[in-house]
Parts: C-alpha cells; structure tokens; sequence
C-alpha cells in the first residue's frame, strides 16, 4: 500500500508542475513516472524476495534435522514416495486461513526487524508460521523421536501413532525418514496404521524351477555341523536326509527307507514342497537357538531367504509360524537388530500383530518385544510368550500371572475357552464370536490390566514314537526342563515383581520341582520371594492312572518319559512332594488346587479319570473338586463360569496391595 501511495504522490507532483492549460501528459512524463515507480517497485520486490529466501532458508535448516542416513539407503531403493496435491477441495482451508498466515509473515517481519534494530533475540515460536500445521506437527514429532531424552522420544512415537489425520505421503514421509527404533516403537503400538511401515525390499528373481528348498539346504549346509547340540544335529541331518529324497524323486530315482539293507523302497513322482521346507525351518528353529548360528544364517542371506518363503507361502500358518519363530530367536542378540529391520521384518511383524488368531500374534509380539530395547528390558527365549500387554503401555506392571501347561498342551491351546458343542448348545454357537482362544489373553487382561501374563511352551508326548526329538531322552525329565525353564524365566525378568504361578496337571510338578530348585540357588531368591501363590488344575502330585494304563496297554508301544515319571506312589514324584511341602512350610504364599471328578475320553475306545481325587490332594492349602474332564478343568466355559470367577478372586486377593480391587 505504501508503494502505490508513493506512486499516486508522484504522479500529482509531475501532472500539477506544468502550465494549468496542459489536459495530456507527455511521453517524457510517463517516462519520469516510469523511472521513479519502476525503480521502487523493482527494489521492493528484489529485497523482499531476497528476505523471504533467507528466510525460508534458515527456517527449514531449523527445523527439518532428519537422518540423512536413511535418505541414502531410501537412494538405494527402487521406489519412492512421491508427494502429491489432493484435488479435494475440502482439504484445503479457506481464504480466511491464508489471509491469516499472510498477517502472521508481515507480523513476523516487524518482530524481526525491532530485534535485530533493539539487539533482542527473536522468538522462535514464528518461525513455523508458514509452513502447515500437520507438517510442521509431523516434522517436529519425527525429530523428537530421535531426542536423546527416553521420555520425549517415547512420547513423540506415542504422538505419532495416536494421530489418524496423516495423509498418505506423510505416512510415506515417516517410513522413509523415521530411524529403527522408531519404526520398532511404531510397530509396538497399538491399532498402527501399517502405512507407517515400507515394504519388504524387492528380492532378486530366481528361475522358476530353482526350488526353494535347495536354498533351504544350502543354508542348512554352510551352518556349523560339529560340536552341536543333539537335538540340533537330528533335526538338520533330518532335513538335509529329506531334501535329498526330494532331489531323488525329481531326478526320477527311488525314496527308500531302511539305511544300506533297503528293504522298502518306492518311486514318488514327487514329494510336497511344503512338508520339506517344514523339515529345514524346524531345523532352522534349533540353529537359532545358539547365537554364533543366528550370525552365520544373517551373514549367508537367510533373513532375505526367509522373507521369501514368507512370501509365498501365505497359505501356511504353520510355515509362517516357525519363521517368525526364528526371526524372534533371532532378535535376542541386538548385534542384528540393525539387519532384520533392513530385510523388511518389522513391516510384516506389525501385521502379523494384527491377526485374529493368538497363536500368530503372540508369535510377532515376541519378536518385537525383544527389537525393542527402548521400553522393554526383558528378553523372551524361545517358548516364552507374552500375552498381555502386547503393545506398548503406560499402564504400568504390578505383578506377573505365569501359565505353566502340562502333558499334550501348549502355550495357548491348554488355556483356551472350552470348545462350544454346537449340537448341544445352540445358544452357545449363537455367540461363537466371543469365543476366546486364549482365556489368560483376554477376560485375565481385561479384568486385572495391571498385570504381565506369561505362558511358557515345552514339547511333551505320550509315546516316543512321536517324541520332536528322540534323542536324549534325560531332556524330558522334569528335573532337566526345570533347569532350563528356570534360566529362560529369569532372562525374561520372572522374580522381579510379584508372581502367581497357574499350572495344569504335569505343568504343576514342574511348578514345584522350579520351586524346589530356586530355592537351593542364589541367583533364583528372587523366584522364590516373590511368590504370592500357585494354583493347580489336576496336578498328579501322587501319580496318574494314565502313566499305569500306558506301560501296561497296548495303546502306547513306548511309555515317554514323562508319562513314566507320572506312575502312581512314584518314589520320584513322593520325594519331589515331600521337598515341596518341606520348603513351602516356612513361605507365606496361598495354595489353590482344584480336581477333575469326570473321566476323560482317550481316543475314540478309552476312557479313563486322569488324576483321581487323592492324587490331586497336595496337603496344604484349599481343594475344590469340579464336574469336568481332565482337559476341561483349565478351560471356564464362559467368564461368568465358576472356574474362572474363582481363579480371578485368588489372584485378586494374593495380589491386593499390588493391583488393588
């Protein structure tokens, strides 16, 4: 406005200065005029364009401080996340808005002048005022998400997640830019939007008939095969034994069986690729389980080779499974965390998160909960698994529920609700979507949030026909899984708060025998002292009749050991009571043992009570005898059920000062 009044100014001056007879201008005049206000126009525009570029230029130094590092790998790449104008026009503000920030630049230049004329500092809080609000707010939260200070970057990863206003680029912006822990802390949260993740990278293409369980055997091969473990050396000589059979049948030669002598012999065309490729990743599985492995299989390409499979085989819960398995065995050694962010993992273990089905998503929680070093201190060996809280929190953890599963069960499968017979209960199929799969997981977490629940796994068989790993059978004891259990617990911080241990029949003397032992070592008082109480379903503590019925039937050709070590009045398990009750006299923790008093179906021709009343008695604390099976008696048939309401109240009650009502 200033300009144009100068002009006006001007224009009066020169058209009064001549004779008052002169009506036209002449062209020396219009030149004057020219001269004059192009001279001042030209000035003004040159100094504020060169102002505003400085300016612009010092406010984005300020305030976009990325990681360069990740722009050069994103370099790397063959995709990229190109920015786009929205054509909707609701996404734009209206006039009133840029009139706004157009107020706020000439207010921002007077502030600008009077400091640099006064020598004042200048407040920073305008040099964001040209830039958009969302982008600002993204760009600022990413740059806090790498502050030193914990507190601020969780915060800003917090921040982050929560914000469901990001356009699409943004998402892109943040996968490109954000650095590991970030990512990691992202897929850790709950409810993320899986935009904020890239891809897996591409993988270089192989030759359609290039299988990839010859990759699978490669990489078993270059792994090291003296010194190992037995177990370890069973599984890979079986894998390697099976892709060789396939090599074999595709070539057009003979399967047999019977080593030298081949007694049975017989042509396949071919033998299921997946059922192959199943052998080497539950090789894969052991190898992981010893750190100078997990290096080599890193360093020979297997966390690309896995991705792969991963890939193709979508359809295979199983095989998705134990390579998720691996990754999560993996990611106990921090030295390749780096590398399994580069190979696309934490992408697809976000997603794996959100699968509806426990035993998947339990699986990828693992795995991230041992990447992120930032919240969480604890490591999950393989077999230990976290099933409340999953994500990231700010509920803080007053005391951890352990579920401990017996013969024939698992992590998830022996805790879930008990299976809906829907010829018998049509009001029950009715409501089969609220079914749980996993009890502790859902109605536990709901009711008590303040808690950590734990469900440990270990193979257990009836016979030795169908023993994982028939070698060594001393693994199987309760005395040697009661070692090994004991360091994967401690490892995952067990002891360090208050502990309640929930067990089903065999789980139970293992309960007793960790017990026994961390009583005797140092390094376990904390085990030992933070026990507030231990509930039993069907614990055997004097014997089972279906360790009897075994080794005199039929039915099992080889009793395994650990149903040998279930006979009834056992001298094993009578010491193993007497200890027990020996160490709990002195302790102040609660005792809790409910009993089956219904027969189980084994197979389609046997039925059999599993653990009689008798042997369910410990000595010491309350006994509640149950109409149900001995499967069912960790399985509430809905939440409102007895057996639940009445596990909740003990822990309830032997965690009252931690968790309160």
């Amino acid at each position: 406005m200033s300009v144009a009044a100068y002009c006006i100014f001007c224009y009066r001056q020169i058209g009064t200065s001549g004779p008052a007879t002169k009506t036209h201008l002449h062209w020396n005049d219009i030149r004057k005029i020219a001269k004059v206000t192009g001279s001042l126009i030209l000035g003004f525009l040159l100094s504020r364009g060169f102002v505003f570029l400085t300016y612009e230029v010092l406010s984005l130094k300020k305030l976009l401080q990325i990681d360069t590092q990740a722009i050069h790998q994103e370099k790397l790449k063959s995709y990229v996340y190109i920015r786009t104008t929205s054509l909707n026009p609701s996404e734009y503000q209206g006039i009133t808005y840029h009139a706004r920030k157009e107020i706020h630049k000439a207010v921002r230049k007077i502030l600008e002048t009077e400091a640099k004329i006064f020598r004042r500092p200048f407040n920073e809080q305008f040099s964001t005022f040209d830039g958009e609000d969302h982008e600002c707010a993204l760009w600022l939260l990413l740059k806090r998400s790498q502050s030193e200070d914990k507190e601020v970057r969780l915060q800003a990863v917090q921040d982050l997640a929560n914000n469901s206003h990001w356009h699409d680029y943004q998402y892109g912006t943040v996968a490109q830019t954000c650095d590991q822990r970030t990512a990691i802390g992202l897929a850790r949260s709950k409810d993320i939007d899986l935009r904020f993740f890239l891809p897996p990278p591409p993988l270089p293409k192989i030759k359609n008939d290039y299988p990839i369980e010859d990759e699978l055997r490669l990489l078993l091969v270059s792994l090291p095969q003296t010194g190992l473990d037995p177990c370890v050396q069973y599984f890979t000589s079986l894998a390697l034994r099976e892709s060789s059979q396939t090599l074999a049948a595709q070539r057009g030669g003979l399967w047999c069986f019977g080593g030298n002598g081949l007694p049975y012999c017989e042509t396949l065309s071919k033998i299921p690729s997946e059922t192959v490729e199943l052998f080497c990743l539950q090789a894969l599985v052991q190898h992981s389980k010893v750190s100078s492995h997990c290096d080599k299989i890193e360093a020979k390409g297997g966390l690309q080779l896995l991705q792969r499979i991963y890939q193709l085989r979508k359809d295979s819960a199983k095989i998705q499974r134990n390579i998720i398995r691996i990754i999560g065995n993996m990611a106990l050694d921090e030295r390749l965390h780096s590398s399994i962010v580069r190979a696309g993992w934490v992408s697809v273990l976000a997603e794996v998160m959100k699968s509806p089905h426990v035993i998947q998503s339990s699986h990828a929680s693992r795995a991230l909960a041992n990447l992120d070093r930032d919240t969480v201190k604890e490591k999950y060996p393989d077999g230990v698994y976290v099933l409340h809280p999953q994500y990231r929190s700010s509920q803080p953890i007053r005391a951890d529920i352990l579920f401990v599963h017996g013969l024939l069960g698992a992590a998830f499968k022996t805790w879930r609700q008990q299976d809906i017979d829907r010829r018998l209960d049509k009001k029950a199929s009715e409501g089969e979507e609220d079914y749980s799969q996993c009890w502790p997981k859902t109605w536990l977490a709901s009711d008590c949030p303040a808690l950590r629940i734990i469900s440990v796994e270990y193979d257990t068989h009836l016979s030795d026909w169908k023993a994982k790993c028939p070698v060594e059978a001393h693994r199987k004891s309760i005395a040697y899984r009661s070692n090994e259990l004991l360091d994967k617990l401690r490892a995952a911080g067990i002891g360090d708060r208050p502990l309640v241990w929930v067990s089903h029949s065999m789980g139970g003397l293992l309960v007793k025998k960790m017990l026994v032992d961390a009583s005797k070592n140092p390094e376990m008082d904390k085990i030992v002292n933070n026990t507030r109480g231990i509930i039993f379903y069907s614990v055997p503590h004097h014997g089972s009749q279906l360790a009897e019925y075994s080794i005199n039937a039929r039915y099992l050709l080889f009793p395994s050991v650990e149903v040998k070590e279930l006979s009834k009045d056992s001298p094993a398990l009578k010491e193993l009571n007497d200890d027990f009750l020996s160490f709990a006299k002195d302790k102040t923790f609660s005792v809790l043992s409910f009993a089956e008093t219904l027969p189980t179906h084994i197979g389609s021709m046997i039925k059999l009570h599993v653990v009689p009343l008798e042997s369910a008695k410990l000595g010491i604390g309350d006994l509640i005898p149950v109409d149900v099976n001995h499967l069912n008696i960790c399985k509430p048939k809905k939440k409102d059920a007895f057996l639940y309401q009445r596990t909740l109240k003990f822990i309830q009650d032997v965690l009252a000062q931690e968790i309160g009502d």
